[in-house]
């Protein structure tokens, strides 16, 4: 990683690195099958998806298990209810709590939708330094084991430099107004409109120097669920 310090306009320093791309895991384009409204259907799916993933056939599951192949056949396809004897056999040959068959029916997921203006005023440590912070959706009970916050915050002749906050999790800023000389650490970045910035909250940041005023920009803070709020 090559690494180099400039000093802006208003002579703070900004530290430039350049970094090999990521390679991430994830696709953001992948489909997976929609919760199941009928609960045999959904054990089925899951009953399929497990023996498919573990490259074994309805013979190989019918022996672990003492089902038939068309008994097996009949569960899959969502076109009987099993026993919880046959759940039971099933969670030990497929290495499956029973509460697993049940993911697809059960499930639960969650969206919050704020209107322009709508969203929350809080009190949050930064508003001791005359930080607006208005949070714009909150999930906490969810099944990523992630919360996720999401705020607006503005900044006006009221506020204060305030750079040393340190909280658990990733932080991601992305200015939409105003400029601000952003710490994080020992490094200093002047924000504009459209940049953005990433990093671990754990180390002290906050704004350094308020440049032009008023400025708003996003902050989406992700922390463990385990994880006390800042």
């Amino acid at each position: 990683m090559a690494g180099s310090d400039r000093r802006d306009e208003g002579g703070s320093s900004e530290t430039m690195r350049v970094e090999a791309a990521p390679v991430l895991a994830q696709d953001p384009h992948a489909v997976r099958e929609p919760r199941q409204n009928n609960l045999e259907m959904a054990i089925g799916l899951e009953v399929r998806a497990r023996r498919k993933d573990l490259g074994i056939t309805v013979a190989d599951l019918a022996s672990a298990t003492g089902l038939s192949p068309g008994m097996l056949s009949k569960i899959e396809n969502g076109n009987i209810s099993p026993s919880l004897t046959s759940l039971q056999a099933l969670a030990r040959a497929l290495g499956l709590p029973i509460t697993a068959f049940f993911r697809r029916y059960e499930e639960v997921r969650n969206a919050v939708f704020v209107r322009a203006g709508e969203g929350v005023e809080l009190e949050r440590r930064g508003t001791r330094a005359g930080h607006q912070y208005n949070l714009l959706g909150h999930i906490h009970e969810n099944t990523s084991g992630v919360t996720v916050e999401p705020y607006l915050i503005t900044l006006t002749t009221d506020s204060d430099v305030f750079p040393t906050f340190q909280h658990a999790g990733m932080e991601f800023l992305y200015m939409l107004e105003g400029e601000v000389v952003y710490r994080h650490g020992d490094q200093l970045f002047h924000m504009r409109p459209g940049d953005s910035l990433f990093f671990d909250a754990d180390a002290p940041h906050g704004p350094e120097q308020l440049v032009t005023l008023p400025s708003r920009y996003l902050s989406i803070i992700a922390y463990p669920q385990s994880a006390a709020a800042p």
